[in-house]
């Protein structure tokens, strides 16, 4: 077994997005191939109505899938095929634009006015990008929670986790999306597949990801659970931490606990032409895109 070590934390940067909807961006539009198969994560939450009401009118998507996960309010959604639904607190929706579609998105706040949410971008490989779009929607109430004996907890939404599956299936990148809740002063060891690009993205609480047999000379203010923990050096909301290789994610929480997204998925390694929703493979096949979006051609 080898634990993973960190290759980079940064905080998620106020970004205004839609109609006006003020947010925080984790990554995104910046060099593909780091993230890949991943090419953005936003982090939608406020609790302030006027900054996110006007949310995310008509617009189009093309060769990637956009995973949105609700975790306060909902989000109102409809598309240019007809379909309509709503994404209430705890629910999951994993749409594949494929050859493309063209939706609105718009969120309303709970009883407090609060709305917080994430949504993640995953890029299709060439073969499927001009695939049948399709939608994955999944009650909040269908997404299995698997708890182990020190209390940590689990949302499992895609993939193979302590022996379960989430119910959204059938992604090209066969990607591992989580929800993970660990303890106060808590060390944590989590599996994760040697070959798949890994990312946390912490939203309560704090942590260090690091073996703590390897504290590369941090200095030592706090032992938990035999662990020597350094509480100044911990990541704490809106961080996110990429990861080097390896098969297991050391994760030593805070006095407050930690509760963060832990993403993975297969890399693409393929050749990237991206312009604001739509991704494809080559300039001329992007030009091509917005050729047919001007024309009325883009909905297959």
């Amino acid at each position: 077994m080898t634990f993973r070590p960190v290759k980079s934390t940064s905080l998620a940067k106020p970004t205004l997005e839609g109609a006006g909807v003020h947010l925080h961006r984790a990554f995104g539009f910046g060099e593909p191939s780091v993230s890949d198969p991943f090419l953005l994560l936003d982090d939608f939450r406020n609790d302030k109505p006027h900054l996110y009401s006007k949310g995310f009118p008509w617009h189009p998507h093309r060769g990637i899938e956009t995973i949105t996960y609700v975790l306060e309010g909902s989000v109102e959604h409809s598309d240019s095929l007809g379909n309509k639904g709503k994404l209430g607190a705890g629910s999951v929706q994993w749409m594949t634009a494929g050859s493309g579609i063209l939706h609105q998105e718009m969120p309303k706040g709970n009883a407090k006015g609060q709305m917080h949410g994430f949504q993640l971008w995953a890029n299709l490989p060439g073969k499927l990008k001009m695939t049948k779009p399709r939608y994955q929607d999944i009650k909040g109430s269908d997404i299995e929670t698997v708890i182990d004996d020190d209390g940590t907890a689990v949302r499992i939404i895609t993939g193979k986790f302590w022996g379960k599956y989430g119910p959204v299936d059938g992604i090209a990148a066969k990607p591992l999306y989580l929800d993970v809740s660990v303890p106060p002063n808590t060390r944590k060891v989590l599996p994760v597949d040697t070959y798949m690009n890994t990312f946390a993205y912490i939203f309560a609480g704090a942590a260090t990801f690091r073996d703590a047999s390897n504290p590369v000379g941090v200095r030592v203010e706090k032992e938990v659970n035999g662990v020597e923990l350094n509480i100044r050096d911990m990541s704490g909301d809106r961080t996110l931490v990429r990861f080097g290789t390896g098969d297991e994610i050391v994760v030593n929480a805070g006095p407050k606990g930690v509760r963060f997204l832990l993403v993975s998925g297969q890399p693409i390694k393929e050749p990237v032409a991206w312009h604001g929703p739509i991704v494809m493979n080559s300039k001329a096949q992007l030009q091509q895109a917005f050729k047919e979006l001007n024309n009325g051609t883009f909905i297959r």
